[in-house]
């Protein structure tokens, strides 16, 4: 098992960041990776050679694992040199949102009853489906109008609105022309492109060798929703209320993309297969939504405001974590935590990589884990991106889409 990421699980404390010396910062940017695998390699033998019978594995640290988690510093550094954290004048902003975040929601109630929160949408019924030939092979692009819109006096309510290319969703489709079970693959950060989600998924492989129409939708501040974006705008980000919206539309969208596929199929299964940030999304979306056969989940994000504070690179006593601190009823709110699964034990599973150094093993995949019941998971020896080239975890999909029925 994954050591923890860093050393600041400490509460924040107020006071002025610690200033460096000119370089000293860009220099500790380059050496954290180095410094982070070094640590975590240390404490997987500690945790190996010292540790008592649990319900997580606690692998046996090689250099090999110890490269996985490497990848994953390289890729965190590349993250926080791309979407550095506002200066703390900037940040005041965020700052003030959360506050009246905090009042807005509370008055409502859905800080204790996260349900609440999530409005149901309209079903969907005016889509446009376009065919598309690329490569020799033959799909289908399908766009809506999302219609989703941030609660009159939500804030960063206009903000979001002006993220124009967000009103538009766009998905992926792999259509048998015979009525077949629908799988929705839901892509993670930095993903939404066709050729990559239809790799990471092997959506050729569950539409021709297991039968599967495959939809693959554009979760929102992605792919084409991402045009004429402003510089720092990001799903996930700093932005605590970004997150919050963009959680929310996302949501909504997939919600209704299921409605649609009802319509043209009433009899046909539908299951969920999300990756990262999808699987975060997914487990919100099997929720919420009834009559679901399945939901895979893959290295799961749970709780947003988490990541942000673990990976934001904050020192302890810096005033902006206090910020993040004080949005965590937020990210509870946006959590499936906060909700119950709809989806039958059966149709249930998660895997998760033992050397995941973005979404930690314990504080993130074990308690969605817990709190789904305990159902079939499979760790497999990586790190965050690891499962793409993992066989069991291809396996474990292939089976779980079996066992659920859908297959």
């Amino acid at each position: 098992m994954a050591a923890p990421l860093n050393d600041d699980d400490g509460k924040p404390r107020s006071g002025t960041p610690r200033q460096q010396p000119p370089g000293v910062g860009a220099l500790g940017s380059v050496v954290k990776p180095f410094v982070s695998t070094g640590r975590y390699y240390t404490q997987s033998w500690r945790d190996y050679l010292g540790h008592e019978p649990t319900d997580l594995p606690i692998a046996r640290p090689t250099i090999a694992l110890a490269s996985q988690a490497f990848r994953d510093e390289i890729a965190l550094l590349g993250l926080r040199m791309h979407r550095p954290v506002s200066e703390p004048l900037a940040f005041g902003r965020i700052t003030g949102e959360v506050v009246a975040a905090l009042r807005f929601y509370g008055r409502r109630g859905w800080l204790d009853r996260a349900e609440g929160f999530f409005a149901k949408p309209p079903p969907l019924t005016d889509v446009t489906v376009r065919p598309v030939k690329h490569l020799g092979r033959s799909y289908e692009r399908i766009v809506f109008d999302s219609g989703y819109a941030p609660r009159v006096g939500e804030p960063g309510r206009e903000r979001w609105l002006g993220y124009t290319a967000n009103s538009r969703e766009y998905a992926l489709m792999l259509r048998h022309r015979e009525p077949r079970p629908w799988v929705v693959c839901i892509h993670g950060a930095e993903m939404g492109r066709a050729g990559l989600d239809l790799a990471l998924f092997r959506g050729w492989h569950l539409h021709r060798d297991l039968g599967l129409n495959v939809v693959l939708p554009v979760l929102p501040l992605h792919g084409p929703r991402a045009r004429s974006l402003p510089k720092g705008v990001a799903f996930p980000g700093e932005d605590v209320l970004d997150d919050v919206h963009a959680t929310a539309h996302a949501v909504w969208d997939i919600r209704r993309l299921v409605s649609w596929i009802r319509s043209q199929q009433p009899e046909s299964a539908i299951g969920l297969n999300g990756i990262s940030l999808g699987g975060y999304v997914a487990s919100l979306v099997a929720s919420l939504e009834d009559g679901l056969t399945c939901a895979i989940l893959g290295v799961p994000v749970v709780d947003l405001v988490e990541i942000l504070m673990r990976h934001a690179g904050l020192s302890d006593d810096d005033p902006r974590l206090e910020t993040v601190a004080m949005a965590e009823p937020i990210g509870q709110m946006v959590s499936p935590l906060s909700l119950a699964p709809r989806v039958p034990m059966r149709g249930r599973f998660i895997y998760a990589g033992v050397a995941d150094q973005l979404v930690h093993p314990r504080e993130q995949v074990a308690r969605l884990w817990e709190h789904w019941g305990r159902p079939e998971i499979v760790w497999y020896r990586g790190g965050h991106t690891g499962f793409f080239r993992s066989r069991p975890v291809q396996r474990f999909i292939d089976d779980a889409l079996v066992q659920s029925g859908l297959v």
